[in-house]
């Protein structure tokens, strides 16, 4: 799903108060980081994850890889963090209303 503006702008203002949930660490994406962040993103919709120091990977190279591979789009990068969403299909959970 592609963004557009406006609604990046609002789940970038949703993200900014969230704690980092996946650490990509120095064994860089493994099948249990997407793990993971797919359960993450099935329970929240909108995550941040944190790229560790000891990891070969930038935060926009991982988050590049770890979107792809959670079929989920980037929000936002800064720094060593960045912010992924995923529409979820789970029922039972507040789901975030994009503009």
């Amino acid at each position: 799903m592609a963004l557009n503006g406006k609604q990046i702008r609002h789940l970038r203002s949703l993200a900014h108060h969230l704690n980092p949930v996946v650490f990509v660490g120095k064994a860089d994406i493994t099948d249990a980081l997407v793990d993971q962040a797919n359960q993450a993103l099935e329970a929240h919709e909108l995550i941040k994850c944190g790229v560790q120091d000891g990891s070969d990977l930038s935060a926009q190279e991982a988050a590049a890889e770890l979107a792809e591979r959670t079929g989920s789009d980037v929000v936002q990068v800064i720094g060593h963090r960045f912010s992924l969403y995923r529409l979820s299909d789970k029922k039972g959970i507040e789901h975030i209303q994009l503009p």
